[in-house]
């Protein structure tokens, strides 16, 4: 549909959207996976847009090519491929760096949604795959809970532009030594302090580089563990990386099994139980 030769085309990543890089096209395609979340994409579009008419560093459209393109029942988005991504990585004050400058930028028009942060987990619930009744409930009841606790935060950080998945794998170093950000489907209105949250939580569920929260902390200028909020944002981001799978969960066994691991150690409340990427 977009007449792009997809010769020798690479999986980069087969989870909640299955990307594809097209190294004779120079592009990288985003196929959404999930019914459930296609909603996104016109959004995703509009900020990709927005970032470069303010000259961001971010990954850009494809010119030339329709966005989104539908084929097969499917939709995705096609990008100018940044590269596989050069060394050294990129480094958590680097993205500090990045949502200090995102977070200043004026809202675009036409208006971003709002942040609600449990809205695609309901609808990821709702396209579940094979998703065990008891585990239904105590996913339903959880969502509950932080609900509750959402209404409790006091926020003490303006609201801005965010991008609402602020995590190391969301940024990429072009071969040119550029660092760029990727990954739209989060982007809305809200509280700047979500976008601290996802390293703070990487360095105690995920192997993340040691010191990387402390290296964000210090670049942005505030530390959100020291906030009295951040044990409810917490809870919010830990639920969002358990039930992301839950399209997938028949189809990706790798993904299903890390789920079982990731669901148990919320069930129990241990938190020294140490989550590996789901894809």
């Amino acid at each position: 549909m977009a007449g792009l030769d997809d010769t020798d085309a690479v999986a980069l990543k087969l989870t909640v959207n299955s990307v594809y890089r097209l190294p004779r096209a120079g592009a990288v395609v985003r196929v959404a996976t999930s019914a459930a979340m296609t909603h996104r994409i016109p959004k995703v579009v509009q900020v990709a847009r927005w970032l470069e008419d303010e000259g961001v560093p971010a990954v850009r459209l494809l010119p030339a090519v329709p966005a989104p393109v539908a084929a097969g029942g499917a939709q995705a988005t096609i990008w100018v491929d940044a590269g596989p991504g050069a060394p050294p990585a990129p480094t958590a004050a680097e993205l500090g760096a990045a949502l200090r400058g995102l977070h200043a930028l004026a809202p675009p028009r036409p208006a971003l949604p709002r942040w609600d942060p449990l809205d695609d987990v309901r609808r990821r619930m709702s396209d579940a795959e094979a998703l065990p009744a008891a585990d239904r409930v105590f996913l339903e009841e959880l969502v509950g809970r932080v609900e509750a606790g959402l209404r409790t935060v006091r926020y003490q950080l303006p609201t801005a532009v965010i991008h609402g998945d602020a995590h190391l794998g969301n940024l990429i170093r072009r071969p040119d030594g550029q660092v760029v950000l990727c990954d739209f489907d989060s982007v809305s209105i809200g509280p700047a302090e979500w976008d601290l949250i996802p390293l703070a939580v990487g360095a105690t569920r995920f192997a993340y580089p040691p010191g990387s929260h402390t290296q964000l902390a210090a670049a942005y200028g505030v530390d959100v563990t020291r906030w009295d909020g951040w044990p409810v944002l917490r809870a919010v981001r830990e639920l969002k990386l358990v039930t992301s799978v839950l399209p997938i969960l028949s189809s990706n066994p790798t993904a299903a099994a890390q789920f079982r691991v990731r669901l148990q150690s919320l069930r129990t409340g241990d938190r020294t139980v140490r989550w590996r990427p789901y894809g």
